[in-house]
């Protein structure tokens, strides 16, 4: 079934870009007009997160949202074939501030949310630093599919750290020089083990790993910025957030993330995932200290 289904990608992946772009709108006229993936989940969260916006305008951010969604969907897919050179003209990004770090011998941490294309994000930063990049991420129920992804991911040469075997997965790099990225957006598992936050008009559970290991490790965190300047084109900014965090209070860390974030969000909204059931935890009062 992995063959079969990378034989298939690639078939695809030859394709060229235009050509992608006309079969990411035929997709979106089939995930959101006739199969409304998760129509419900977007436009409840659109609603939450924007009351000011009247219904004409949600609809319209969540239709911008989808098609970004299928274009996402077919750029991932490019990535098997897409040369650097090509990469490097559709995706720029300053990366000054991770050469300074490793040029002073120091490992560092990424902070992202789920903005489009993190995946591109991702082979960009790898092609561009001395670092080894580790990326977390949650292995796919399907394990073809999960094979696939990790493919996709592998191919450039990040390494990949399942979320659910963190702790072991860093085992091996713990006395290195390394570079880090985490998704830091993701919906935790356990709220009573979480930081709360007001994010996008209502309380937010956010994972507390990323700052325990930044501030047990004093690892310097990186906020990225991705933003969509037409499309197929990206462009990713990076800023040094903490380069000493062991200095700064708990929550410090996180609770500036989550500003950053909302901040580039309603900057530029139909680029954040809004299909995510992000808030399936209910914020209750006696959690709040």
């Amino acid at each position: 079934m992995y063959y079969l289904l990378l034989v298939f990608m690639y078939g695809i992946s030859i394709l060229p870009l235009w050509l992608l772009y006309r079969i990411s709108d035929v997709l979106y006229l089939i995930v959101y007009h006739i199969v409304g993936y998760r129509k419900a989940v977007v436009f409840d969260n659109l609603r939450q997160a924007f009351p000011e916006k009247t219904p004409e305008e949600i609809t319209r951010l969540a239709k911008q949202y989808y098609l970004n969604l299928t274009d996402m969907m077919v750029e991932t897919v490019k990535l098997l074939t897409m040369s650097r050179k090509e990469l490097q003209r559709r995706f720029t990004c300053d990366l000054t501030v991770l050469h300074e770090l490793y040029a002073k011998g120091k490992s560092c941490q990424m902070h992202l949310g789920h903005n489009f294309n993190w995946e591109w994000a991702n082979l960009f930063c790898m092609q561009g630093v001395k670092y080894p990049f580790l990326v977390v991420y949650m292995p796919l129920t399907n394990k073809a599919g999960d094979r696939m992804f990790r493919h996709f991911r592998e191919k450039s040469g990040s390494i990949l750290l399942p979320a659910n075997d963190i702790k072991e997965s860093m085992q091996p790099w713990i006395n290195k020089q390394y570079l880090i990225a985490l998704v830091a957006d993701q919906n935790p598992g356990n709220p009573r083990r979480s930081y709360w936050f007001p994010f996008l008009n209502r309380m937010t559970a956010f994972y507390k790993g990323p700052e325990m290991t930044a501030r047990r490790s004093d690892i310097p965190v990186v906020f990225v910025d991705i933003r969509k300047t037409k499309r197929g084109y990206y462009h990713a900014t990076l800023k040094l957030a903490f380069e000493e965090p062991s200095s700064v209070p708990e929550g410090t860390i996180t609770e500036s993330f989550v500003k950053y974030l909302e901040h580039n969000i309603r900057e530029q909204p139909e680029v954040w995932v809004w299909s995510h059931r992000r808030w399936k935890h209910e914020y209750k009062g006696e959690q709040e200290s």
